[in-house]
């Protein structure tokens, strides 16, 4: 029996039936995703270092507000990372620009494009070159209060699998 780990390894996306975040639940198709997104979310995120053999994790919340900026949302996530004995806060922000047919341009804070997103199926796969590296991103939503989140990131840089799990805050 291999570590959370190597598990992790043999459900890296692309790597066969059921690979992914959610796999095996049914999709719950969101026809409007700044609409399904709108509000606050309670994040747990494991974070693997596939190259160093490494695992943290990151748990706090996400929201997504009205972004003063222009119109759509602003999506800032707050929470403690554990990464390598230590403990910290950690945060992020990105910029969510809806579409008349319900999807979504994702932008990082400084305005740069990141990707697409399209929940109309339930399910969203899309792909981010930084740098050198390729960041693989599946989403897949799951009900009314929950989505999952698997970010596989390769490259020279990186070896990492990051596996986020979303519920609605009441």
């Amino acid at each position: 029996m291999g570590s959370e780990l190597d598990r992790g390894r043999e459900r890296e996306p692309g790597r066969g039936a059921g690979a992914g975040p959610g796999a095996g639940a049914s999709p719950y198709p969101v026809p409007d995703a700044a609409a399904y997104l709108g509000g606050r979310w309670r994040i747990e995120r494991t974070v693997y270092d596939l190259r160093a053999g490494v695992e943290g994790s990151f748990r706090g919340t996400a929201e997504f507000r009205p972004d003063p900026a222009g119109p759509g949302l602003l999506h800032v996530e707050e929470g403690h990372l554990r990464w390598g004995g230590a403990e910290q806060p950690a945060s992020r922000t990105l910029r969510l620009r809806p579409r008349p047919d319900g999807t979504a341009e994702v932008e990082f804070a400084d305005g740069r494009p990141f990707h697409d997103l399209d929940l109309r199926t339930g399910r969203w796969n899309t792909v981010h070159p930084c740098a050198a590296d390729r960041y693989a991103g599946s989403f897949t939503v799951t009900g009314p209060d929950t989505w999952h989140l698997e970010w596989r990131v390769a490259g020279p840089a990186k070896d990492h699998l990051l596996r986020s799990h979303y519920r609605r805050l009441g």
